[in-house]
């Protein structure tokens, strides 16, 4: 069964920092670009990364402002995104999604969510004093 399991949320301070991971099974994860999602509450999902099969491009939404990284370890099955400078306003469930062409690369533009596939339960992260 192809899957991802997504770990690492929890309640963080403003300013402070969250790793989370991003876990495949049941498919061929080297060959996958690799997208990372959020959804607040009362919002859309949103895209907010996606990094290339052998994590050599990574894309990020603007908003991010930098503060996020993203990355990939094909040995582990396994990516990540690190999150520093959080704010209240990242606040959201996080989901991790392989991108469906399974080309590897990730798509010029924006990081739409119907162009992933295999999405996890999601993981969530609570910023808040």
């Amino acid at each position: 069964q192809r899957q991802l399991v997504e770990s690492g949320g929890g309640l963080v301070q403003p300013g402070g920092s969250l790793t989370l991971s991003c876990k495949a099974s049941g498919f061929p994860f080297r060959d996958y670009a690799i997208g990372w999602f959020r959804q607040a509450p009362g919002k859309g999902r949103e895209g907010i990364s996606c990094i290339q099969s052998d994590g050599g491009e990574k894309r990020y939404a603007d908003s991010l402002e930098g503060r996020f990284t993203v990355s990939k370890d094909n040995d582990k099955k396994t990516a990540f995104l690190q999150m520093k400078r959080l704010e209240p306003d990242d606040t959201a469930v996080y989901y991790c999604a392989a991108h469906r062409e399974g080309n590897g690369f990730c798509p010029v533009g924006k990081i739409w969510p119907d162009e992933y596939i295999n999405w996890g339960q999601g993981t969530q992260v609570t910023v808040s004093s």
